[in-house]
């Protein structure tokens, strides 16, 4: 018989059950913490070519376009992280770029045409739209072109068409058409001068992801595609049409800039948001990467941003 009294009993099977919830919990969550995210890329057929993308977190939807000579696999995966803890992230590669099939079109409204074509094939009615550099572009041409596919739109280091438009340094431009740039090149555009070793940590982050399958090993852009890209830009410079067509984009949007983005100055940012009916202007640190630099903050901007559902 035990020589323990009742309560000293009734506290060591107290202690047993946390302990054996504990060991159960520990494992159950170690299991879930140990099994890393995977890009699954999907291949659609879309108007006569075929789209690759792939999605990742949970929540309501967000539509990530990126800018010129760019596939789905240059987005930092340090800002996927933050933004996929509250949305569902849809990433694709242009037609013509990555694992997608030829580039049918020449402008921006085609690619924005194709965005909208994607998001039928893919049974996505209407999502939130985050656009940067050139994918602010194609952000701006399908919510004026396709309103009902956007319910919030994010304009990162983008610009609005036209002869408003303030172009950045003429060696960022270069550096912008350019369909091969050097990697030091790159980090120039895309980094600050005293923050060219962060250039070189999202350069480490990438490669990383693109061998644990974070991210998808999608880099290939032939030159002709991003050749047509960079043409496309000439009438979107020439032509006010997307600027006086934005005072009739009814999408809540959020624009905002690189402090120190030799591509695009904030006078660009600040343009579109006095043009659109219900639009604010932020601004954060940085070159054109900015969203990566400042990862954290852009994240919570967004973030917040997105969860206001009414204008």
């Amino acid at each position: 018989m035990s020589s323990q009294s009742p309560s000293a009993r009734h506290r060591r099977r107290a202690l047993l059950a946390i302990s054996t919830l504990s060991v159960a919990l520990l494992a159950c969550c170690g299991q879930s913490a140990a099994r890393p995210f995977r890009a699954a890329v999907h291949v659609t057929p879309v108007n006569g070519t075929r789209i690759a993308w792939y999605e990742r977190g949970h929540g309501p939807p967000l539509l990530m376009l990126t800018g010129t000579g760019s596939t789905m696999a240059e987005w930092d995966p340090a800002l996927l992280r933050l933004l996929a803890r509250e949305h569902r992230l849809v990433l694709f590669d242009y037609p013509g770029v990555g694992r997608s099939g030829p580039w049918r079109g020449d402008s921006f409204s085609s690619l924005g045409d194709a965005t909208a074509a994607l998001m039928r094939a893919i049974r996505l009615p209407r999502a939130d739209v985050l656009g940067w550099s050139m994918g602010g572009f194609v952000a701006q041409r399908l919510a004026i072109r396709r309103p009902g596919r956007v319910s919030r739109l994010v304009l990162a280091g983008t610009n609005p068409g036209g002869p408003r438009t303030v172009l950045g340094t003429r060696r960022a431009q270069a550096i912008d058409s350019e369909p091969h740039p050097s990697e030091a090149a790159i980090l120039r555009e895309l980094y600050p001068p005293d923050r060219q070793a962060e250039g070189r940590r999202f350069l480490r982050r990438l490669e990383r992801a693109g061998q644990s399958g974070e991210i998808p090993d999608d880099f290939h852009v032939p030159a002709t595609t991003v050749r047509r890209q960079v043409a496309a830009e000439d009438p979107w410079l020439r032509s006010d049409r997307n600027y006086r067509a934005l005072a009739g984009v009814a999408a809540p949007t959020l624009t905002v800039a690189g402090a120190r983005d030799p591509v695009v100055p904030p006078i660009d940012l600040r343009r579109i948001a006095a043009r659109l009916p219900h639009a604010r202007f932020a601004r954060l640190p940085g070159a054109h990467a900015f969203l990566f630099q400042a990862r954290g903050r852009f994240a919570r901007l967004v973030g917040a941003f997105l969860r206001r559902r009414a204008p």
